[in-house]
């Protein structure tokens, strides 16, 4: 069953993906722009899309360009940030009407790519600076989102488990900077980061739809033009050597602990082992029929919530739980369990079919979007990998019990995390 298929292209200073999809009424444009985390740079990375989303040298104001988005038969046009391994991922997505579908034959998906090139390459500069307006409006949303992550303790938790397993490693980073770092940046300062961004980062282009190859490949070599570019790439890094668990008590007046937890699990997105690596976080704690809600949180009585994710780009497995403080102890040995549950074999086929078709379903849910194929397709781009979907699913289908059993020995516990009550602690 072949649902996606990617052209690939080069374009100039960026790769161009089309994905030729009939069965969506939109045409969606993606640009994602990637470069290797670092302490220095995050903070002023995370204001730049805000800032070019704001105006451009045509749409001097957001107002201005959010009405002419609503000309374009009400174009949607919004930016993102993600952290995809050690590396730090900005998004700009347009999701313009079809012309096909309308009376009126405007021509939309030329007008998509005129704007994102409008936004990329025409921001509203002036003397090698941005507009201070704009910049100063951003910083202030910049600061509120960097707030934000503190108020919400159960992101709080999964930020600061995060950042003490990967102490060392860019990965700790927090994806919107620092709030210090903030206030010095300037106008000039961020035009000067913009012009190196673009200059170095590894950039792509997705275009969904039902769209002509031919003329996505004329407006984009007509509208997006980049100076050619070799992108940085990180080595993968994998610690060999077992280090003590680390446990942090971290007190704050809270009425709720969180108790998060992190194992490395040494297996990253395109790896043999990555498939069973699925199957297992999903019988483990992915999903409602996981040994972790139904042992510690059905069973037990022991959290509000109990789920488990994977970090594929950086081969971390991360436990979430939300417990009564003087649960902590009980609830760290009996999360425990259901890892050796996991490492001796103590599921049944059943669940594993179970858990195989949950996973299935998902996968096939997340590609009937167009921003939810872009997200599947650039995954190979972050891991240097070709990983097909036909392969894909067919590689989760034939995992087996004990492929299963030798992912979850390679589960190495690294950093308990405890977000406590201050009377607790």
């Amino acid at each position: 069953m072949s649902v996606l298929h990617e052209e690939i292209l080069e374009g100039k200073g960026f790769r161009l993906h089309v994905v030729k999809a009939d069965q969506f009424k939109t045409n969606t444009l993606v640009f994602k722009m990637k470069t290797p985390l670092n302490r220095e740079d995050i903070t002023i990375r995370a204001l730049l899309p805000y800032v070019l989303q704001a105006s451009t040298q045509k749409y001097p104001t957001t107002t201005k360009l959010r009405s002419y988005l609503d000309e374009l038969y009400g174009t949607s046009l919004y930016v993102d940030l993600a952290k995809k391994g050690e590396y730090h991922v900005i998004t700009f997505s347009v999701d313009i009407a079809n012309e096909k579908f309308l009376k009126d034959q405007t021509p939309l998906l030329e007008k998509a790519f005129e704007l994102l090139s409008e936004i990329l390459l025409k921001p509203l500069v002036m003397n090698d600076a941005f507009d201070k307006q704009s910049v100063e409006q951003e910083k202030r949303t910049l600061k509120q989102r960097i707030q934000a992550v503190y108020d919400d303790k159960m992101r709080y938790a999964g930020v600061r488990l995060v950042e003490e397993m990967c102490k060392e490693e860019p990965y700790s980073l927090p994806l919107n900077g620092f709030i210090e770092d903030v206030d010095p940046i300037t106008p000039s300062s961020l035009y000067q980061y913009y012009a190196k961004a673009f200059t170095e980062d590894e950039l792509d282009l997705f275009v969904v739809g039902d769209v002509e190859v031919e003329r996505v490949k004329e407006f984009a070599a007509k509208w997006l033009q980049f100076s050619q570019r070799a992108p940085k790439l990180i080595e993968r890094r994998t610690s060999n050597e077992r280090r003590e668990v680390k446990e942090v008590k971290e007190p704050q007046n809270v009425k709720q602990g969180k108790l998060n937890i992190g194992y490395r699990t040494h297996i990253f997105y395109g790896d043999e082992d990555y498939y069973a690596l699925q199957v297992m976080n999903g019988l483990l704690g992915g999903f409602s029929h996981s040994k972790l809600f139904i042992n510690v949180r059905e069973k037990a009585s022991l959290a509000y919530y109990a789920a488990s994710r994977l970090e594929s780009h950086k081969g971390l497995l991360l436990i979430m739980t939300g417990i009564d403080m003087k649960n902590y102890d009980q609830t760290v040995s009996i999360v425990k369990e259901q890892v050796n549950a996991m490492q001796n074999g103590d599921f049944t086929e059943q669940e594993i079919d179970q858990t195989k078709a949950v996973i299935r379903n998902q996968m096939l849910e997340t590609i009937d979007t167009p921003r939810g194929m872009i997200e599947v397709l650039y995954h190979n781009v972050v891991s240097k990998q070709t990983v097909l979907l036909n392969d894909w699913l067919e590689k989760t289908d034939h995992v087996s019990k004990e492929q299963i059993v030798e992912t979850a020995k390679k589960l190495e516990l690294d950093t308990i995390y405890f977000l406590t009550g201050k009377e607790q602690a």
